[in-house]
């Protein structure tokens, strides 16, 4: 980890010289299905809030205390932020919680294997970083017998909880079966208060395909021929 080095901004105000952190290092840390577990979360959250303003990334480092390393969420979410306009610049690059005024909201953790402390020094971290939620998803049970944890803030201190429901960010967690990318399996995914997952966008392009076609079904059979309207 490079040494990081305090400047003094206008307000006579420590905080720490962007160019001097560790914003990715290139290194591929991740499986094949953690990548796409990650993308289907993400991606789905974009195509389903697009009137919302936030934040949704994976194996970003978010850096959330002066003079410690940045800790990498499989997935994070954080409201009421926006990606700079220059997203090249070194300072942004990564999450500063700093910069960007706030932590996120949510941090999920998917395990591989038992190496990970997502249920230790990870835990401990985003705790200490006041993360309302924090989600760990252990789909082969490397740490005990449940395949999905969740964890919610209370009075400074993470309390494991049955509901699944996020009540901050307005959004839950459910084990779906099905296909994605090619694959079917079963799947971390977002869903409503009723349980209906957030769509991507192919499966919102398939459903109004289908509906399109449906629609087409009916015109003809009322002796309409739809490619004339």
């Amino acid at each position: 980890m490079v040494e990081q080095v305090l400047i003094k901004d206008i307000d006579n105000c420590d905080i720490p010289d962007a160019n001097l952190l560790i914003t990715e290092d290139d290194t591929p840390v991740d499986n094949l299905a953690s990548a796409k577990q990650q993308r289907l979360l993400v991606g789905s959250l974009y195509s389903s809030l697009q009137n919302q303003v936030f934040l949704a990334e994976a194996n970003v480092g978010v850096y959330h205390t002066y003079g410690e390393p940045a800790i990498v969420p499989d997935v994070f979410v954080s409201f009421d932020v926006e990606i700079p306009q220059n997203w090249w610049e070194k300072q942004n690059r990564c999450y500063l919680v700093w910069k960007f005024g706030k932590v996120p909201e949510v941090a999920i953790e998917i395990v591989s294997n038992q190496e990970g402390e997502e249920l230790g020094k990870k835990l401990q971290i985003y705790e200490k970083m006041r993360v309302y939620h924090y989600v760990v998803y252990d789909p082969h049970l490397h740490l005990g017998d449940k395949v999905l944890t969740v964890y919610n803030l209370k009075a400074r201190r993470y309390v494991e909880t049955t509901d699944h429901w996020l009540e901050e960010i307005g959004l839950g967690l459910t084990l779906w079966e099905g296909e994605f990318e090619g694959r079917n399996d079963t799947w971390l995914r977002w869903c409503d208060h009723d349980g209906n997952v957030l769509m991507t966008g192919d499966e919102r392009a398939k459903k109004a395909e289908q509906r399109a076609q449906l629609l087409a079904e009916r015109l003809r059979a009322l002796g309409v021929d739809p490619d004339s309207i």
